[in-house]
């Protein structure tokens, strides 16, 4: 498990929820969204349920130390015209008001 997520068991069922609620979508649906500014793109390296935990337990210095290693930031609109030209599949899990994004998913978390 990834640092600073290690705790009681109600973490682990927080964490087995968000899992549960990951899902492929395309770009073209997340447009709404994306002009009303609620769409961070988390790095390909992080683990997004990890990321999206972070925001549910309220980790702000954790967030922000990932968008200062450019790890984590809203879409920008270089992005958004890229994945939309090719209305490519991210993975998405929203936590409100948010909906963080991924362009990969690690194979081991597919399924």
């Amino acid at each position: 498990m990834s640092e600073g997520l290690e705790g009681d068991n109600s973490s682990q069922v927080e964490r087995e929820k968000i899992n549960q609620e990951t899902a492929e979508i395309k770009w073209s649906e997340l447009q709404r969204y994306f002009a009303g500014g609620r769409v961070v793109h988390v790095g390909s390296a992080l683990d997004l349920v990890d990321v999206a935990l972070y925001f549910t337990q309220d980790k702000a210095k954790k967030i922000e130390d990932l968008r200062v290693h450019k790890q984590l930031d809203f879409v920008t609109d270089q992005q958004a015209k890229a994945w939309f030209a090719d209305d490519i599949l991210l993975w998405a899990v929203v936590v409100k008001p948010w909906v963080l994004v991924q362009t990969n998913r690690p194979s081991e978390k597919s399924g």
